[in-house]
């Protein structure tokens, strides 16, 4: 596969994450807390938890597309899907933790392509800076 096809493929990936983290950030930060817990049953339980996962969700979804778009500093976006790894990681552990193992197969999908960026961004088709 040429580097054409990576890169537009890896955008298609970044604005993906980007969308999903930054209405995941939208969801835990902004909506009545009372609809939140409507799709996440543990915002009620835990809403220091919701507000902390808000504010990374945001963080992962602005830097997963911004750096790279506005080509300052790229290679935060490789650090923002390291992070994205990290984040649905805690958060597969915190579903199974709560017996809703059933519940992480976005999680592992948010995985495998923040993995694809990190692996493309780096290697295969490296955005540099101005």
């Amino acid at each position: 596969m040429n580097s054409k096809v990576i890169n537009i493929l890896l955008w298609i990936a970044q604005v993906l994450i980007a969308l999903t983290l930054l209405w995941a950030a939208y969801a835990k930060l902004i909506q009545p807390i009372e609809e939140t817990a409507k799709m996440l049953p543990w915002a009620l339980e835990n809403p220091g938890l919701l507000k902390f996962t808000g504010f990374i969700d945001l963080l992962g979804g602005v830097g997963t597309i911004l750096p790279s778009a506005l080509k300052i500093q790229p290679k935060l976006t490789v650090w923002a899907a390291y992070g994205v790894v990290l984040l649905m990681i805690a958060g597969s552990v915190f579903h199974i933790m709560r017996g809703e193992a059933s519940l992480i197969g976005m999680n592992i999908v948010i995985i495998v392509f923040a993995i694809f960026i990190a692996w493309g961004r780096t290697s295969k088709a490296p955005i540099h800076g101005k």
